[in-house]
């Protein structure tokens, strides 16, 4: 097996069904490692469900071996919330996207 990325680049259905593939886990497996439903993360896998709380994250984290920062969206929530204590950097980048659009 390939040594696997610190960070998905992936978004977060993929992220966990590579996840739940790469340690054969099936979706009954991981709800009860996680006390979710099956039906509830097959629709988070195939999107039809919004990414869930930072608390599942964490909880699907932890099941599948990985810290909660490997899911892209995670990591997005928490740059977003530190950015939201900063309006002068929120300024700052927004001037600098725009110039290179």
């Amino acid at each position: 097996m390939a040594k696997r990325r610190r960070f998905s680049e992936d978004g977060f259905g993929e992220t966990v069904q590579r996840l739940m593939d790469e340690q054969g886990v099936t979706y009954r497996q991981l709800a009860a490692r996680t006390g979710l439903s099956a039906g509830y993360l097959n629709h988070l896998v195939h999107g039809n469900r919004p990414v869930p709380s930072n608390d599942v994250v964490g909880t699907l984290a932890t099941a599948l071996e990985v810290e909660p920062e490997h899911f892209r969206e995670f990591r997005l929530r928490l740059i977003t919330e530190r950015l939201e204590a900063m309006p002068a950097l929120i300024d700052r980048l927004y001037r600098q996207l725009n110039r290179r659009a």
